[in-house]
């Protein structure tokens, strides 16, 4: 009975795109890094999403996944996570041609800052970049190559059927039953000076680099997942959502800043 169900959750996982996060975890990413950005970044990003904000942005690209346009469906499919083989750096592969969540980040980030592109235009670029470094703390964002993201590894979680993609995207923070605003207020009173000068100075391939390293250490001994687990994976949870948030503030500063600086808001 297992095996069948397993089997048809497997096959669901083929027809579904894989998130990052969920709709929690990128709002947390984003309402951390409201906390970061300088005034000309936040203003910038004022200018762009209006009132919206980079917490409701967060989670809009994968919201648009079930738009039935082709662009949204296959085009922009592969752009949010990376293929790094166990033992290899993001520098040493190639991206494929369809492009991944690093290619997808930089051509984004040059629409965001053309002034001279359509409002549009700009909002989606904005919307995709949030969502997009959210999706790069993601340990199984940064897949083997091998399992699709940990969406071909069936598990129970707590007595539900479930993969191990969907056990981070949103099981492991849906357990925890704290909202979005909690949650990042939380890491917010926890995060230094120090973390803040070392996380915002992290190029994404080293936070791609980062999330295969987290990676090959999660994958669990037995399909059976409950408490063990969850105590493993609260630490990392926190740390890779921190490191999102900051990193995010950290981005746009550079991008809006005319006098660029880290997400502590020094020169």
């Amino acid at each position: 009975m297992f095996r069948t169900i397993a089997l048809a959750c497997s096959l669901a996982a083929l027809a579904l795109p894989a998130s990052a996060w969920g709709k929690t975890g990128h709002r947390i990413v984003g309402e951390v890094a409201t906390e970061y950005l300088s005034e000309p970044a936040a203003q910038a990003v004022e200018d762009i999403l209006g009132p919206e904000g980079l917490a409701e942005a967060s989670d809009w690209a994968d919201y648009m996944r079930s738009n039935p346009d082709a662009f949204w469906r296959s085009e922009a499919n592969p752009w949010h996570y990376v293929t790094i083989p166990e033992g290899m750096r993001y520098t040493e592969t190639t991206p494929p041609e369809a492009g991944d969540a690093i290619t997808a980040l930089t051509k984004f980030r040059a629409i965001a800052m053309d002034e001279g592109a359509s409002l549009e235009d700009r909002q989606l670029a904005l919307r995709f970049i949030v969502h997009l470094v959210g999706d790069l703390q993601q340990p199984l964002h940064a897949g083997n190559g091998k399992d699709r993201g940990g969406n071909w590894v069936d598990v129970v979680f707590f007595e539900e059927m479930s993969n191990l993609h969907e056990v981070w995207d949103e099981k492991l923070i849906q357990y925890e039953e704290l909202s979005y605003s909690e949650w990042a207020n939380w890491l917010i009173q926890k995060i230094t000076p120090a973390d803040l000068g070392e996380w915002g100075k992290a190029t994404p391939a080293q936070w791609a680099d980062e999330s295969a390293a987290i990676r090959d250490t999660i994958y669990p001994e037995s399909e059976i997942l409950s408490y063990d687990y969850a105590y493993m994976a609260r630490p990392i949870l926190n740390e890779q959502m921190s490191k999102g948030g900051v990193r995010l503030a950290a981005y746009l500063n550079a991008m809006f800043d005319p006098a660029p600086t880290d997400a502590s808001g020094t020169n």
